[in-house]
């Protein structure tokens, strides 16, 4: 097994360390880049890799609005790159790509109510599908949306083994979040604060009722594995994946969880809404659930209890 990764992000070399701690001799990595066009064709000219879990890119919609450039040549650009490696030099190759809610935009065209914790959407009220309309709004939405439908086109012309995952929330231990993307993370951190000290305060995107779906990290590990056993199905077909309504939550719900879990009081002041912010988005997950005969196992109140503990034992 091959890692490659330019350790840009976050924690990336804390991860790579911990990896390295628990899987000695058991994968290969090489520090590289996506927009490194020629190293990706020697390594796949060489190696010629069964499966790819293409989750490289730019990940975060506020540096995508700070820095569009940089999206576009690592989302894009990168992807492509990717893809044409595969074509060139590594064709049997499976690509399991990894995308985004935001290819649908901020679905704004819909109607909404609010309860006392959430947004609902009146038309989709469990969950949206794979047929909801593509709209790529903000710098992010059009890079991760141009690198998914070159993912799918890629299968349709050059009859590449592609599947396209498009992803809503995703977290877990070892997700080192930040204020611009990792949310699950974040407020965690912010929650540990608190609890050490009863005058934290920090800040919040818009009023807290949006809503998002979340998936633990090892349900969505499980079904990227399950991706080469499924291929001839789902090459060239697009999944909309999370954890479903039964693990959806809102910030205020999130914020509740805390409270009750750990008897904080959490303070905070509420600033704009972020530009291109979904007020509600779920996947409605039956067609990945029918084909994979997966489906989400962990509970978000298990999940969030272990990246609490998680990160407790990083704060010290």
């Amino acid at each position: 097994m091959i890692i490659y990764d330019n350790l840009s992000r976050v924690g990336s070399e804390e991860n790579l360390k911990w990896l390295r701690e628990e899987n000695i001799n058991s994968f290969e990595f090489i520090k590289g880049d996506v927009r490194d066009f020629e190293v990706l064709c020697a390594i796949l000219d060489k190696e010629k890799p069964d499966v790819i879990y293409h989750l490289a890119g730019q990940v975060a919609m506020t540096v995508s609005i700070a820095n569009p450039s940089l999206d576009f040549q690592t989302n894009v650009l990168g992807s492509f790159n990717v893809l044409e490696a595969v074509r060139r030099f590594s064709c049997e190759s499976i690509i399991a790509y990894s995308s985004t809610n935001k290819v649908y935009g901020d679905l704004d065209y819909l109607d909404y109510y609010e309860t006392d914790t959430r947004y609902i959407c009146k038309q989709y009220p469990n969950g949206f599908d794979e047929n909801i309309k593509l709209e790529f709004c903000s710098p992010y939405g059009c890079s991760k949306g141009s690198a998914d439908q070159y993912m799918l086109d890629y299968a349709r012309i050059f009859n590449i083994k592609t599947v396209v995952f498009r992803h809503s929330s995703m977290y877990g231990p070892r997700q080192f979040g930040t204020y611009d993307q990792g949310w699950i993370s974040w407020f965690c951190r912010k929650a540990l604060e608190t609890k050490n000290n009863k005058n934290t305060i920090f800040t919040i995107s818009g009023n807290g009722k949006q809503v998002r779906d979340v998936l633990y990290c090892d349900d969505l590990i499980n079904l990227y594995m399950a991706v080469p056993n499924h291929i001839d199905r789902v090459r060239g077909k697009v999944f909309n994946i999370g954890g479903g309504m039964g693990q959806s939550l809102s910030l205020l719900e999130l914020f509740s969880f805390f409270e009750k879990e750990l008897n904080i009081k959490l303070r905070y002041d509420k600033l704009s809404v972020r530009n291109s912010d979904q007020k509600f988005f779920v996947a409605d997950i039956k067609n990945v659930k029918e084909i994979f005969s997966w489906y989400p196992k962990i509970s978000y109140l298990e999940g969030l209890k272990q990246v609490l503990n998680w990160t407790e034992k990083l704060m010290g």
